[in-house]
């Protein structure tokens, strides 16, 4: 599809102007419209770069990357000139780069150096409904900067699913727009019986039924993590090896997850040779940071990793738990973006109405906090810690674990050298000595 044609380029003029006219501007755009590659692009064509680079953060590496490289294209420039991008480890920029997509773990690095951010004249904070740590930390991080900055910096909050009136009063009432998605009719089919217990093995059985019984169209799965999605990936292939020649065509079974290197990763975004089904087997990095084009069926066991903080061990840790119905309704719109599609969820009907949570409680509000507090104590700002302007702010006793974790440590006689270590390599207080 012609990007020009993509839902929210209609609201083109009226976005650039909001945020020619006010400090924060809140962007809620559905599933297919457009956001994540054209809200940069809409804002340098209006002349808003001028001032700085546009600076679009992704919650994800892969996400940065792959979307830095599609917008790239859409512009017919090569990658790292006009249009750039920087994870950890990597960094494909120049003195000409206009617009940068970068991770949010990136952003707060650059934090650290540049308080300032005096490189940007714009921040994209996308995928803000996943309300991770470094996120909801930048929320109140750049809610100071716009404030104090001088020449302005404009910021820019979008997201697929946000609560709009909440964002746009903690930022005083700034605007909020809200765009439509370029969706076609999506049919759930709920399961009969509940899978919790067998979730891997049922999702296998059904991507298997859909290739042998649905007509042509990709297949995403989504399961929690590389071990469950490496075990799911070779039971399908092996399960397709043993089908009759004639039961069905040729399948493409392709994993995507963090950890999977790039070269590998970029295999998910190439078209299958024709005759061939694709089946993708992701984590919810494909919920809403990566598109994979050409999916109609999608296969929803519910369940996702979270991570949070385990008293017993002082120490976040990740478990396999339920998704939310917002986390739920995005997997359902992954398949119907080119056609009408159908969504498998291997949960209930009643289990989705009655027990499924509706949202997933913020990071900031379920993990450890020591190394918010050690990165905040690093930044040159005399930031009051539990004073600070938090969007959902966590409760006490966090704070005073984490100040106990830090003084237990001996980590607050040099906290700012610390800290950037720390940062720098992506690790927790506990570890950064």
């Amino acid at each position: 599809m012609d990007p020009l044609e993509l839902p929210i380029r209609r609201f083109a003029t009226p976005i650039a102007e909001a945020v020619r006219d006010n400090a924060v501007v809140v962007v809620i755009g559905e599933t297919g419209s457009g956001k994540t590659t054209q809200i940069s692009q809409i804002l340098l064509d209006a002349g808003l770069g001028a001032g700085g680079m546009v600076g679009v953060t992704q919650p994800r590496r892969v996400a940065a990357v792959t979307v830095a490289r599609r917008v790239a294209f859409e512009r017919k420039v090569d990658v790292g000139q006009e249009v750039g991008y920087a994870v950890r480890f990597e960094e494909c920029c120049s003195r000409r780069t206009s617009i940068k997509y970068l991770t949010d773990g990136t952003l707060l690095r650059e934090l650290l150096h540049d308080p300032s951010l005096s490189w940007y004249g714009v921040i994209v904070l996308d995928e803000a409904h996943e309300r991770s740590l470094n996120t909801d930390v930048l929320f109140a991080l750049l809610k100071n900067l716009v404030a104090r900055r001088n020449p302005p910096l404009k910021l820019v909050i979008t997201s697929a699913t946000l609560d709009g009136e909440k964002f746009s009063a903690y930022y005083g009432a700034c605007p909020v727009f809200e765009v439509p998605g370029r969706a076609f009719p999506v049919e759930i089919v709920h399961s009969l019986d509940d899978h919790s217990a067998d979730y891997l093995e049922a999702a296998v059985d059904t991507a298997l039924d859909i290739h042998c019984n649905q007509s042509e169209g990709d297949i995403l799965v989504f399961l929690t993590g590389q071990a469950e999605i490496d075990k799911a990936v070779c039971q399908l292939n092996a399960a397709v090896r043993a089908l009759p020649a004639d039961a069905a065509g040729d399948l493409l079974v392709l994993p995507i997850y963090a950890a999977l290197p790039p070269d590998m990763q970029a295999r998910v975004f190439r078209p299958a040779p024709p005759g061939t089904r694709r089946c993708i087997v992701a984590t919810n990095i494909a919920e809403t940071s990566v598109t994979v084009e050409g999916v109609v069926y999608v296969i929803d066991p519910g369940m996702s990793k979270q991570k949070d903080f385990n008293p017993a061990t002082g120490l976040d840790r990740l478990e396999v738990g339920p998704i939310s119905r917002v986390q739920a309704t995005q997997r359902a719109g992954r398949a119907g973006r080119t056609r009408p599609g159908k969504c498998y969820r291997l949960y209930t009907q009643k289990y989705y109405e009655h027990q499924m949570p509706n949202t997933t409680a913020p990071e900031i509000q379920r993990t450890s906090l020591a190394g918010v507090v050690l990165y905040l104590k690093s930044l040159p700002l005399n930031i009051d810690v539990l004073g600070f302007e938090y969007l959902d702010p966590p409760a006490v006793r966090p704070w005073r674990r984490a100040c106990l974790v830090l003084g237990g440590l001996g980590e607050l006689v040099d906290v700012q050298s610390i800290g950037v270590k720390m940062v720098s390599q992506n690790r927790d207080a506990q570890y950064s000595s």
